[in-house]
């Protein structure tokens, strides 16, 4: 078996890349024969010299960091380069035993790429790490006013609201290129099989992609060694963990916490890691750190905070918590309280409501049930953990089926 991993970078930039390239190099160390086709360099370096595993990469920039900003437009709205240098490689493979896994595209490689493997009949799937198959900005969120967007995409409504984090003319161009992408780029009329890492964004997404077509829930894998579970209830801070920009709800839960009067830390950094440190400087904010301080910091929590008032397709951070020992409260209009079973791993709050997230604060500052709940999603996480393992052989059953 062969399979074409298609990413926009050649490296690890966020969570959808952390997914393409760590199932890249496990799939060849399975013996399947891997080519990873990226557009933006440098190569991860451990990537190279990997048994089963060829890296194409067109060596461009991603359509933010061009330089050269006529080309840049053009760039992301079909990649012509990329889109030739992929029909080559495809010319050496066989359509009956090769997968086209797409993982993401609208950085640098652009909607061409999916045609090119259409039209030389290879079999394509596409993980939904996100909305894009679907939503001009990717998340069905409104930027501007900082909520979800229940507006159909490419509606006149959708037209008229500026929902973009830039500014109108980025958001017309995203329009433009969401027309491109349904019409030139087969995204998602002719893609026939689509992977979905929750229940929750399935369901968001499957009006958009049809009916008729095959989806698979195969959720990420996460890179947690078993330990002993956190001692939650020796712990003080409630932590989030992730980047510091308006629609991760940092301010939320930076008002929640002094609100419950808790101790609080932000492991992250972004845009708003200034003004979060401003407004509330009760809340410690670490910068950015490596995985395994993360893991470390997390030793010393005593509930994860998810507070985003986006509808996140998952939350990897949620499981990597309670693999852990450590309890969550997450909102209930994201895919991430799929990993929580409301009133004994954790407990949900009503999405962007600042009252209820404060109510849930306080219930989880008793010791006697932070430390139940801890312990409960510790034993529930690891009855059937989120492996690479797994996520491999889920991988593969899946190949197999859409080869079949």
């Amino acid at each position: 078996m062969n399979v074409v991993i298609i990413n926009d970078y050649a490296y690890v930039n966020g969570g959808a890349g952390q997914v393409a390239l760590s199932s890249a190099m496990a799939l060849a160390e399975h013996n399947v024969k891997i080519t990873l086709f990226s557009a933006v360099g440098p190569v991860a370096p451990e990537l190279l010299d990997k048994a089963n595993l060829r890296i194409i990469c067109t060596n461009q920039c991603d359509i933010l960091n061009e330089p050269n900003r006529i080309k840049a437009i053009a760039q992301g709205l079909w990649n012509t380069k990329a889109a030739k240098i992929l029909a080559d490689t495809l010319d050496c493979l066989d359509p009956n035993d090769t997968i086209i896994h797409v993982h993401s595209w609208t950085k640098a490689l652009s909607s061409s790429i999916v045609p090119v493997a259409i039209n030389k009949k290879f079999k394509v799937v596409c993980t939904l790490h996100d909305y894009f198959v679907a939503c001009p900005n990717g998340g069905f969120f409104d930027y501007k006013n900082n909520e979800i967007c229940r507006r159909q995409p490419l509606s006149f409504k959708c037209w008229c609201n500026n929902c973009d984090s830039r500014n109108i003319i980025q958001k017309q161009w995203r329009l433009i290129r969401q027309y491109i992408q349904k019409g030139f780029g087969c995204i998602p009329s002719e893609i026939k099989h689509f992977i979905t890492i929750s229940d929750f964004s399935r369901n968001i997404l499957k009006p958009y992609v049809g009916l008729e077509v095959k989806t698979y829930t195969v959720p990420n894998p996460i890179d947690v060694k078993k330990r002993e579970p956190v001692a939650v209830d020796q712990n003080k801070s409630f932590v989030a963990v992730g980047r510091i920009s308006k629609e991760k709800g940092p301010f939320l839960f930076g008002e929640a916490a002094r609100q419950a009067e808790c101790a609080a830390a932000y492991i992250g950094d972004g845009v708003c890691k200034s003004e979060l440190s401003a407004q509330y400087p009760q809340t410690t904010v670490t910068g950015w750190v490596n995985r395994q301080e993360v893991y470390s910091l997390l030793q010393k929590a005593r509930v994860l905070v998810f507070a985003s008032l986006c509808p996140e397709t998952q939350g990897i951070v949620v499981m990597e918590s309670a693999a852990m020992g450590i309890p969550a409260i997450v909102p209930d209009t994201c895919g991430a309280r799929e990993m929580v079973i409301n009133g004994v791993t954790g407990l949900w709050f009503q999405g962007g409501n600042i009252s209820d997230l404060v109510k849930k604060m306080k219930l989880l500052q008793d010791d006697s049930m932070v430390q139940k709940m801890g312990l409960a999603s510790y034993h529930a996480y690891w009855e059937n953990p989120f492996t690479m393992d797994r996520h491999i052989n889920s991988l593969l059953s899946v190949y197999e089926q859409i080869l079949a």
